[in-house]
């Protein structure tokens, strides 16, 4: 990637930010780790002068598409405007006509991946019940908590995403982020704390896991993945896939829902370092695991119905 296309991603999504008016600090803090994520070859961009650009109406909505030529470039551009759009936990009905001007200016409907990733944002909203943009508040601990069978629902969910590493569609990995929030949300509900998105979403981040740069990795993955099969063969593009994604997605999601486990039971009272100490303690063992049931995720992987996962992720 380069500068031009760094800084046309940042503009689309600093443009999405401001599309209602407003600023949220999450939208800000969203925006920090885009542009941390997109540092790379092309250096770090010049956000001052970006958002210099953006506020003063020096640069245009249609500018910055133009320079991103490829559907990936594309497909990712759109993706990151709609992180920063749901970063406060809502898509206001400004943002929600920004982000269907950025599609139809982005061509969906010559991209069937931008068409897909509409379906799984979809999903995501109605991953959660709509709730007040409030703090969670606990109700009574049911007794009796059954740890067993919530360790044998985090591992279930483990499995799920790194299988859906293996699949050969790019947007299956879109799954993974909704399904994550999902088992966060249930992990809470058992220790009797009612969660809406916004929460689970400053949960997630404080542990340490970047939605964003989580989907960038992902993104990336596949794109190497792409890229060694069309040196190699098909063989070695799904190996590379495989290689590089299950350690991420399984680890991270065992991980982070072991962490929830502690941070719910614990009644939410855990300082974010000792959140993040505990996540990333968690994630080495967690990566470990991923060779002792390399067997089963390959096989739910050949067995995945896509119709099957967006209804788990809809709660259907």
């Amino acid at each position: 990637m380069n500068t031009e296309q760094q800084n046309a991603i940042l503009t689309i999504a600093l443009l999405a930010a401001f599309a209602d008016g407003e600023k949220h600090d999450r939208e800000r803090e969203e925006i920090r780790r885009i542009a941390e994520s997109l540092a790379g070859e092309a250096g770090a961009p010049d956000m001052a002068r970006l958002y210099q650009d953006v506020l003063l109406k020096r640069t245009r909505l249609e500018h910055a598409v133009t320079a991103l030529e490829s559907p990936e470039l594309r497909h990712l551009a759109y993706e990151m405007a709609v992180c920063v759009c749901n970063a406060d936990g809502r898509q206001s009905p400004a943002e929600q006509a920004f982000l269907t001007d950025l599609k139809r200016q982005l061509g969906a409907g010559d991209s069937p991946a931008l068409e897909e990733a509409e379906a799984w944002h979809g999903a995501t909203a109605a991953a959660l019940p709509v709730q007040a943009e409030i703090p969670a508040q606990p109700s009574p601990a049911p007794a009796g908590v059954d740890e067993a069978a919530l360790d044998k629902s985090i591992l279930n969910y483990s499995l799920l995403n790194g299988a859906l590493e293996l699949l050969p569609q790019s947007w299956a990995s879109m799954a993974i982020i909704p399904l994550q929030i999902k088992m966060v949300h249930a992990i809470g509900k058992t220790y009797g704390y009612s969660l809406d998105q916004g929460h689970i979403k400053e949960f997630i981040a404080a542990a340490g896991v970047g939605l964003t740069s989580q989907y960038l990795e992902q993104f990336g993955r596949k794109l190497l993945g792409g890229l060694l099969g069309k040196a190699a063969g098909k063989t070695v593009g799904r190996l590379g896939s495989a290689a590089t994604g299950m350690a991420f997605s399984f680890a991270t999601t065992y991980a982070l829902g072991q962490v929830a486990k502690r941070y719910y039971a614990g009644g939410r009272v855990m300082s974010t370092a000792l959140l993040r100490e505990t996540f990333q303690n968690l994630l080495g063992p967690a990566k470990n695991m991923q060779s002792q049931y390399m067997p089963q995720i390959q096989q739910r992987a050949q067995t995945l119905d896509m119709g099957q996962v967006m209804q788990m992720v809809r709660g259907a």
